[in-house]
């Protein structure tokens, strides 16, 4: 009865605010449109496309296909994977004995981070399902080698990899300790098992190098630092969520009684637990937890090469592990005023925040979310042929919630700013040496070559009352510009300041200068993260 109410109980958490009025952000907004397309024209291009494996957006076309595409719905695909999830991870802990496994659902269905990504539409919900059943058949093939578990290990193993493009660090440390448990028994088959994936991962080699040596922006909005690992931890056992994005670098840049409280408190609960569950000195779980470090150590390294940000939800893999070896050490302790005080200050504390915190795990407002674009343009009572310029996304971003047919839109993106910078500069160069190419222009606060293309893509040709509504984004284009001259001076300061943010500062008031020497500013509007300014042209005197 009991894991039947916390199932339930973390099925209502998971359900608070699900509607949320943004719509959906950019990550969303490409899960969306990928499982939007028809299989025989553009899904598997699409997919191609993207920097994960395809299993998710098939299981995001398959509920589209079959209950359509409100945003709702769209959320409740992810709601479903955690809430089974809830009841795998009492499965997993009660391979261990009955109190871990209720435990081990609490722990689960109170995580803000899985309440969180309950309501996203994006891959870690049930990426988090399918790791808890890795970690479920590890613990069950361990004890009992037999089809059964042998076929669900390699099943949930084959569903990360499916899923997750990262997902074979998990599977890798995963396949290696389980080798090292049974290898007394299946020595012989272990030998032939690992000489085949020394063939596979020399096959794969390609792929691998290109993940290493891929070009992309995607990946450039932060920098690893050592806090990074306080906010894993805060992230997966505390309510409050630091790192979902990035994440400041240093770890206690908020010591408010509220962060020691809610932040660190529970944390260090959790943290004592594992230690707990570690020195029982039960070899099962000593190898769970140096499977779990092994990941993060492969992301640390990708970390600091630039190839990927630490953020929370890449390790999602090693969640149910930190989980299941949390919930056994707090059912270990024998003091019973001990094991029970810890174990209801935790979950108080989670309940208090998640009920009472404007900024708790349901409540998180979507900044970016793109229906906040189509609010702001419908506000701005824009007519037939007026020009619309959006900042940092493609028109194709919002094309869910705005009909751009009656507008001229120009889009100065992230994959397309270089035309807009400088003369001459492709793609590859702007990544390779943008900061040394556009950092004059960031000294200088002038942008000729942007005036120029501006002038002629835009106000050139405008006629008495046209309007433009310049879209920004304000989360990547914070930086105002007197700042952006004393970074460029600043040798150690302007190498520690991610490139787009820069570029995207810059454009944003090269743009605002440009248009109000031209135009006549009407109104500005505001909302999450976004901002739009409206122009329009009075008269038809243009400087050129």
């Amino acid at each position: 009865m009991g894991i039947w109410l916390i199932t339930i109980f973390g099925l209502l958490l998971r359900l608070l605010f699900i509607n949320k009025a943004e719509g959906l952000w950019n990550d969303e907004y490409i899960s969306w449109y990928v499982a939007s397309q028809p299989f025989t024209n553009g899904f598997f291009e699409n997919v191609k496309a993207q920097c994960h494996m395809p299993f998710y957006y098939l299981y995001l076309k398959f509920f589209m296909t079959l209950f359509g595409q409100s945003d709702l719905l769209l959320r409740l695909t992810s709601v479903i994977a955690g809430t089974i999830s809830i009841h795998v991870m009492y499965l997993t802990g009660r391979e261990i004995n009955k109190n871990t496994g209720v435990i081990s659902a609490l722990i689960s269905a109170l995580s803000a981070f899985l309440i969180y990504y309950s309501q996203e539409v994006r891959l870690y919900s049930i990426l988090f399902l399918f790791s808890a059943l890795s970690v479920l058949f590890t613990i069950k093939l361990v004890k009992k080698q037999n089809p059964k578990n042998f076929l669900g290990i390699i099943l949930a193993d084959f569903m990360i990899i499916a899923t997750h493009t990262i997902g074979f660090v998990y599977v890798f440390f995963n396949i290696l300790i389980i080798s090292i448990l049974l290898f007394k028994t299946y020595k012989k088959y272990i030998i032939r098992l690992w000489i085949i994936i020394t063939f596979i991962i020399l096959c794969s080699s390609p792929l691998i190098i290109k993940i290493f040596t891929t070009e992309s922006f995607s990946q450039w909005w932060g920098h690893f630092s050592i806090a990074k690992y306080g906010f894993l931890l805060t992230d997966y056992f505390s309510p409050i969520l630091t790192n979902l994005v990035d994440s400041p670098a240093k770890f206690f840049y908020n010591p408010t009684p509220e962060f020691f409280i809610f932040g660190l408190l529970p944390t260090l609960i959790a943290i004592f637990w594992i230690i707990k569950a570690v020195i029982k000195k039960e070899k099962t779980n000593l190898y769970l937890l140096l499977s779990a470090i092994g990941v993060i150590i492969i992301m640390t390294i990708a970390a600091i090469l630039g190839k990927l940000v630490f953020i929370t939800k890449y390790s999602i893999e090693i969640y149910p592990t930190l989980i299941l070896l949390a919930a056994y050490g707090a059912v270990s302790i024998n003091k019973k005023i001990i094991r029970y005080g810890l174990i209801s200050i935790f979950c108080i504390l989670h309940i208090i925040y998640l009920i009472y915190s404007p900024i708790a795990a349901p409540k998180i407002k979507r900044a970016q979310g793109h229906a906040i674009v189509a609010d702001l343009i419908n506000k701005s009572n824009l007519k037939d042929g007026d020009i619309i310029i959006l900042e940092y996304y493609p028109q194709s971003r919002f094309e869910k919630y705005v009909n751009f047919s009656k507008y001229k839109v120009l889009s100065i993106d992230k994959g397309n700013f270089h035309y807009y910078m400088t003369p001459n500069t492709d793609y590859s160069r702007a990544y390779k040496e943008g900061k040394k190419i556009y950092r004059e222009l960031f000294a200088s606060n002038t942008n000729p070559y942007l005036k120029f293309r501006l002038y002629n893509d835009v106000i050139k040709d405008m006629k008495p009352n046209q309007n433009v509504l310049v879209i920004m984004l304000n989360s990547v284009a914070f930086y105002p510009s007197n700042v952006m001259i004393g970074m460029a001076s600043d040798d150690a300061l302007y190498e520690k300041v991610p490139l787009l943010f820069l570029v995207f500062s810059h454009i944003k008031s090269q743009i605002f200068f440009d248009l109000s020497e031209n135009l006549t500013r009407i109104n500005f509007r505001s909302r999450g993260d976004w901002a739009a300014i409206k122009f329009t042209k009075l008269n038809n005197s243009i400087q050129e």
